[in-house]
């Protein structure tokens, strides 16, 4: 499997420690960080993101997720240098689930396939199955597995589920039944119904019990991706439930990013930034000293500096003198847009290392005709170059974890979920350049718009539909918290959100991007009282590497009055209308609860462009449409 690949973006994501993989003649189980083979020089890099290291510390301190007493480390996960005088790096995996299905052969009976073990299958590369008429099969991984909501996972111990209430052959004192177990399905649409598991000795079950609650038992906490088992008792009330190995709900990554912002006020600040994992832990002039002394890259960038002005330097970052407040340690996207929405012509700075460079354009570049549909924008950013930085810092299954919902939480933690190694004190990231631009929304006309009596209806109805929502969680018998949502209950959000999208498809359709390779992030600030509402949107696009993107979205912000034009038009009417924009949240199921007028024929996008998974939208709030009129903002 040596010749298998993926990006480093897809480890810090969807195949991140503890997801299944789908390789060509295997499938597979991520392991922990633990266990990723990434020894010797130039195999990972580290990534130096203080804001974003600080607030994983700081909020996930006391849990499983983040340990020790310090910021963890950011590691790219392992890099292949292509020397092939050297052993690759690699992400390790093993064999997931151990359980095989035989496929049939000439002669064999339709529709029934022998279950077999790994350890059953032929060595050395154990892809197929020599059965007892000494033919040769070849064996698949068999589709289903078993796990909780907590992220631990295992495979079915098809034996004693298959035989646990039968009372034949297998029965009594006569031991477990070792007889051959097959695989039947009856039907050709994989529905449960039609497929059943097997014994010769007449024991058998369909896949539709295994639904059934409790039938699978508890769940002893297995997490085969760290090789171990939790030391605590698993407190998942649902005990184990069924998974389908290739389905969406079996990992939920839980990914934290943020734009990265010029911090450092000085030359010394910057240089002691690009070293800054191993000076952090520096408390004397002995320890400089020694930095100095054994690491030629802390050498060569501060070779100019004394040891008292690296160690002043250094004990300032640590303590966040070279912060602007500690709030914006605490909450990376408020920071973001204060910097984007300070009306500053330059933003950054305009080199080739930097991490941001900006422009506040003047309104002449961008409304030359003070068109009224962009009065309630009060300013426009041309973001020539931006960093992100993505982290992978847990997952679970089943259901994603409710964020945390302290009124600065708004990068987005999720409360609870399995950790992604042993005791991990670093965790797998990656950093991406691009470019985007910034809207900022007047607070004025934000404030006036909220007053009006359609917005104010409509915002009952949405509201009533998150209610529904969190009632239906909890009826299924989640712990959600009444204020989950946070400020994205907010009518502006959800105007804001759905601007955002309709701005993706349209940027899409005339500059060329894909639009699966746009980016969202939506910035409301919490409502203080007598202050401004504060609120904007950033679309950007990232990609790895140094060079970024080609620059595309920079050169929309100099017809953006066009482009928001033809955006807002085309959701004036949705291939799914009128039931589309008659959609009543509060007499919905599931997700389609959080929307207004919103489907995949108008708003929705791709989820991976999607920073709230592709609900929370309404046309109405944007456009007047052909059902609800008189509450767009535009």
């Amino acid at each position: 499997m040596a010749d298998n690949k993926v990006r480093l973006s897809q480890i810090v994501g969807t195949f991140g420690p503890g997801s299944m993989l789908d390789l060509p003649e295997r499938s597979v189980l991520v392991l922990g960080l633990d266990h990723w083979e990434m020894f010797g020089t130039g195999t990972f890099k580290v990534i130096q993101e203080p804001r974003l290291q600080r607030l994983l510390h700081l909020r996930l301190k006391d849990d499983a997720r983040v340990v020790g007493d310090r910021p963890p480390e950011f590691r790219t996960p392992p890099i292949d240098v292509g020397d092939p005088k050297r052993i690759s790096p690699a992400v390790k995996v093993t064999v997931f689930p151990r359980w095989f299905a035989c496929d049939a052969i000439a002669g064999d009976p339709p529709n029934r396939r022998r279950l077999a073990r790994f350890q059953d299958l032929e060595p050395p590369k154990r892809l197929e199955y020599k059965g007892d008429d000494g033919k040769r099969r070849k064996a698949s991984p068999i589709r289903f597995v078993c796990g909780c909501e907590n992220g631990h996972l295992q495979d079915i111990e098809w034996r004693g589920v298959v035989h646990q209430n039968f009372r034949g052959e297998a029965g009594g004192t006569a031991g477990p039944c070792r007889r051959e177990m097959w695989l039947e399905d009856s039907g050709t649409s994989a529905d449960p119904r039609d497929t059943r598991i097997s014994c010769d000795c007449g024991a058998s079950l369909s896949l539709e019990e295994l639904f059934q609650p409790g039938r699978l038992g508890s769940c002893p906490g297995e997490r085969p991706w760290i090789i171990d088992r939790e030391a605590e008792p698993c407190n998942a009330e649902k005990g184990l439930r069924l998974l389908t190995r290739s389905a969406t709900n079996t990992y939920f990554p839980q990914v934290a990013r943020v734009i990265s912002l010029p911090q450092t006020v000085d030359e010394l600040s910057r240089r002691i930034e690009v070293v800054w994992s191993i000076l952090s832990d520096c408390k004397t002039i002995g320890d400089i000293q020694a930095a100095r002394r054994f690491n030629p890259e802390v050498r060569a960038n501060l070779a100019d500096y004394s040891d008292e002005e690296i160690l002043a330097s250094v004990l300032s970052i640590a303590s966040g003198g070279n912060k602007a407040d500690v709030v914006d340690v605490e909450d990376p996207r408020i920071a973001e847009f204060k910097l984007l929405a300070s009306g500053n012509a330059l933003i950054g700075e305009n080199t080739a290392g930097a991490h941001l460079h900006a422009q506040t354009l003047d309104r002449s570049i961008w409304d030359p005709d003070s068109d009224p549909a962009l009065s309630g924008i009060s300013s426009l950013v041309a973001v020539h170059r931006l960093r992100e930085v993505a982290c992978l810092y847990g997952f679970t299954r089943f259901e994603p974890a409710p964020l945390a919902n302290e009124d600065l939480e708004d990068v987005g933690l999720a409360v609870n979920g399995a950790a992604l190694g042993q005791n991990p004190d670093w965790l797998p990231a990656v950093e991406q350049f691009g470019e985007g631009f910034f809207i900022r929304f007047s607070p004025d006309a934000l404030a006036q718009w909220l007053i009006r009596p359609a917005v104010l209806v409509r915002a009952q109805e949405l509201q009533a539909g998150a209610t529904a929502w969190i009632d239906a969680k909890r009826a299924r018998g989640m712990a959600v918290s009444a204020n989950v949502l946070n400020e994205r209950e907010r009518p502006e959000y959800v105007m804001a959100h759905s601007l955002a999208h309709a701005l993706m498809t349209e940027v899409a359709i005339d500059c060329g991007y894909p639009a699966s390779a746009l980016k969202e992030r939506i910035y409301l600030l919490p409502r203080l009282p007598g202050q401004p509402i504060q609120c904007g949107i950033l679309i950007y696009t990232a990609s790895a590497g140094n060079q970024g993107t080609l620059g595309g979205l920079v050169e929309i912000t100099h017809r953006f009055a066009k482009v928001l034009r033809s955006a807002l038009e085309r959701e004036r009417l949705c291939s799914g209308d009128p039931v589309c924009a008659d959609h009543a949240p509060a007499r919905a199921d599931d997700d389609r609860m959080l929307h207004g007028a919103a489907c995949h024929g108008c708003l929705l996008i791709s989820e991976t462009s999607c920073e709230a998974r592709n609900v929370l939208l309404d046309r109405v709030l944007l456009v007047d449409t052909v059902g609800p009129t008189g509450a767009a903002y535009f």
